[in-house]
Parts: C-alpha cells; structure tokens; sequence
C-alpha cells in the first residue's frame, strides 16, 4: 500500500487552485468546514481532508485536480495594481544576483508584490526581503498578495523614498523596481555588503544607459545588461509552430557587483 508523503499532503489554511478539466484554474483556501468557493457556490471542504498535491477531488457534478501553487501561479494570480515583473524577468534575476534560501535581499519598489512573491520564495525559509515602497497603498496589495505564500513571514516593508532612506540592513542583494535608480544608488551603497550584487529593472533604453553609468562611476564590477525575450510553441497533433503571441519585451535587467572599499 503507498504511503502520501509528508510535504505531499495539504493543509487546512494552505493557498490551492483546482484545476477543471478545460485548464481553468479556480482559488480557494482549504478548509474542512462549508467552505464559498468562487464560481462553485457552497461547497462541502470536509472532501480536502488527506487529499494530496495532484490528487482529484469532485464538487457540484464536476472533477478537478488539486494543486499547490508555486511561484510562477502565485505571480500570474496576484491582485493587480501597479504592472508587475514578469516570472521570466524575476528568474532572471534570482539567478543572476544568487539569491537563495538565507539571503538577505531589499527591493524597491513592491507595485503588486510579484517580484517580491518570487523573492521570497528564493530566500525561504531563513532569508528575509524588505521592501522600500513609496505608497502605503501598493504596499497593503503587496501584502495581501504576499499572505498567500508559505514564505510571508519573511517580509518586511517599509514606506519611504529610497532617495533618502535609513535603514539599517546590510543586504546580499539590492534589486530596484523604479524608473531612475542611479538617484538611490549613493543614499542605498552603505546598505549592500561588499561583493553583493545589485540589480535594476527599468523599461527603456535611455534609462538603461544612466543605471549603467551610474554603476560603473560608483566602482561596481561585472556590470551588464540583459532583455529577455520569450516565445512558447503551440503543439498539437500532426503540427507544431511557434505561437503568435510571445512575451516581448518587458524590461532592461541591469547587473552589477560591489567592489571592496
């Protein structure tokens, strides 16, 4: 008889879409009690009780699978505000700057919480983020967004310009969501440990350009720039051809490392 593994079953309270047979995703929190799940109604949650990751479940006449989410369906479920990083730019950027499990990252800018979803889920369980945000408001979307994750507990945020902030971190990575970092680039120096890395996300050219000269003239090291581009293939049955819709261009991915003083 096989035995459900540990990690594999789900939890009263955790964060979970069904999956309905057209790939339709419908969220829900689990819970053992009757339960209003969102297009399904009322609903008996006794059912999730010892259910697994992956497994199947039927409500009103109908079979879905259950799943946990990870990063990427965090991210594309969030509630939108401000225009979020994409998960192929927040990738990009969890392993160009290291960022893993223990880190200490501080990001500006939460807009919705995307990148900071995603942040999170890299420094877990030990790492912390903290976030410089401007508006109280982008901060509370952020936080509810961030409450779904396993991961929350480890993020703080705080509201001020980055400008001229002052905080008393030492980051291993300072990740920039805002359209002019060069003018936080000597107020947030102190706050990045020698041979930390630094990246800025900006959406055009010109801004590109001054993050770049902004870093080389600050004495960083290593410093480059990177545009992803993405494109999925559509693959059905005697036929397979790139897709007409593609994840074009989102932003400029500025990278740099902190030389020793």
């Amino acid at each position: 008889m096989r035995h459900a593994r540990c990690d594999a079953v789900l939890e009263e309270n955790e964060a979970v879409y069904l999956l309905d047979p057209s790939g339709k995703r419908v969220w829900t929190r689990i819970s053992y009690d009757m339960i209003k799940i969102p297009s399904l109604g009322t609903v008996d949650g006794s059912k999730f009780r010892g259910k697994e990751d992956g497994s199947s479940i039927d409500f009103v006449g109908k079979r879905y699978i259950i799943l946990r989410p990870g990063t990427v369906e965090l991210m594309e479920s969030l509630e939108r505000g401000a225009q979020i990083i994409t998960p192929k730019d927040a990738a990009t950027i969890i392993l160009n700057c290291d960022i893993r499990s223990g880190k200490t990252v501080l990001e500006v800018g939460a807009g919705s919480g995307g990148l900071t979803t995603a942040l999170l889920g890299a420094v877990a369980p030990t790492g912390k983020v903290h976030t410089i945000e401007l508006k109280e408001e982008n901060a509370q979307r952020a936080l509810r967004n961030v409450r779904r994750t396993a991961a929350g507990a480890g993020w703080e945020y705080t509201i001020a310009d980055a400008k001229d902030v002052r905080l008393d971190i030492e980051a291993d990575a300072l990740v920039t969501d805002m359209p002019d970092p060069w003018l936080a680039l000597d107020n947030l120096y102190g706050n990045l440990r020698s041979g930390g890395r630094i990246c800025s996300y900006v959406p055009n050219m010109n801004q590109a350009e001054s993050a770049v000269n902004a870093l080389r003239a600050k004495g960083f090291v290593e410093v480059y720039t990177l545009e992803n581009i993405q494109r999925g293939l559509e693959v059905h049955p005697g036929g397979v051809r790139p897709s007409f819709d593609m994840i074009a261009h989102t932003g400029y991915l500025i990278f740099g490392r902190k030389a020793g003083v």
